[in-house]
């Protein structure tokens, strides 16, 4: 699965991402240490992570496409997708306009890797105001 980050974050911006969940009605789920909760704030999802409990909030922006991102710090905002969810341009399409939806709420660029790597190969760049290849396909 490739990993998204969005770098230089704050606790104001996983509560701007949380508050673009709950006014988009992007269906999600959240659990702390495995177990279903109900969503709270956005500095306690980030105090329960300091405290070395494994916080978790699933979003579908649309069915069949899933998001999971995992709460580790504040500074940046992690998740990852599965790329089996987005075979064909369509679904292509929805991962785009998910990550714009998320880069341009927080006005940050929404860098995507290969799992592992720190080389992004897509994102949304706020600059550019649009999703962008980042890396050279040939290499």
């Amino acid at each position: 699965m490739p990993d998204v980050v969005i770098e230089r974050t704050t606790v104001d911006d996983w509560q701007t991402l949380i508050d673009l969940v709950r006014t988009r009605g992007w269906r999600h789920a959240y659990s702390l240490s495995g177990k279903p909760k109900r969503l709270p704030a956005a500095a306690e999802m980030v105090a329960a992570a300091a405290e070395g409990k494994a916080s978790e909030l699933r979003v579908w922006p649309v069915p069949d496409v899933l998001a999971i991102f995992r709460v580790y710090r504040a500074v940046s905002i992690d998740f990852d997708v599965d790329l089996r969810e987005l075979q064909g341009q369509e679904r292509l399409d929805i991962l785009v306009a998910f990550l714009k939806a998320i880069g341009r709420a927080l006005g940050k660029s929404v860098l995507m890797t290969p799992e592992g790597c720190g080389r992004p190969d897509l994102g949304f760049d706020v600059a550019a105001d649009r999703a962008v290849r980042m890396s050279d396909p040939r290499g």
